[in-house]
């Protein structure tokens, strides 16, 4: 599963882009203000961004340059009615690498962020690795030498946001937006019975590594040492 933030303020073009992209295993987060990107921007690990230029509280290309100009290379496609030559180019000049104009076929839609989504931020392993285990985010695997257990979509994407920060803390915050996304309702001990989960998995594999609670900060994947 990839994970994909969306700025776009039209809410019903919001939730087809999101249903048309669920089936390509795209996860789609919606916002439909820069600020609130912003902020998401610097919680979760986003594979991809599509950004709508014409937003509430500014142009979409805004968000785009400021992170540009802070070295962040996440790959982007802008999504406008605006069709002039002129605007395509400011786009581009902006750093994204794709423009989309509406009104679009959802079917090229999706082709555009798949080929967006070949395109990584940085060089990046595709089965990201933390000490003993491997994680294979298309098949939904968690492996350990010859060992593997299956993970839930929730449990994937909370392993791969501990992995990728491999052995540093992540909020509690952070890894209930990355199971279940930052607009849908989450049980109080959703996490908790999530990490509960891996924990096992994580047993049953052998791996040394263990998800700890950091008091005050978050959970982190830690080193055990040798299982006896």
């Amino acid at each position: 599963m990839s994970r994909i933030l969306l700025l776009e303020d039209h809410e019903r073009l919001a939730r087809l882009i999101s249903e048309g992209l669920a089936p390509a295993g795209i996860m789609v987060d919606t916002f439909n203000h820069i600020s609130h990107a912003e902020a998401a921007l610097q919680r979760m690990p986003y594979q991809a961004l599509v950004i709508d230029r014409g937003v509430p509280d500014g142009d979409g290309l805004s968000l785009l340059r400021s992170l540009r100009e802070a070295g962040n290379t996440i790959p982007c496609l802008v999504l406008t009615a605006r069709t002039a030559l002129n605007d395509r180019v400011e786009g581009l000049d902006a750093g994204a690498e794709d423009y989309l104009a509406k009104p679009f076929a959802m079917e090229e839609m999706v082709a555009r962020v798949r080929a967006l989504l070949r395109r990584p931020a940085e060089v990046r392993s595709l089965e990201p690795q933390c000490g003993d285990l491997t994680l294979r985010p298309e098949s939904s695997l968690i492996c350990c030498g010859e060992k593997s257990e299956t993970l839930a979509q929730a449990e994937l994407q909370i392993m791969l946001l501990l992995m990728q920060k491999c052995n540093g803390p992540v909020r509690h915050s952070a890894l209930e937006a990355a199971g279940w996304g930052f607009s849908d309702a989450v049980t109080p001990n959703a996490l908790d019975v999530a990490l509960h989960r891996i924990r096992r998995k994580l047993l049953a594999i052998g791996s040394t590594q263990r998800i700890v609670n950091i008091r005050g900060i978050g959970y982190a994947l830690q080193d055990s040492g040798p299982t006896k």
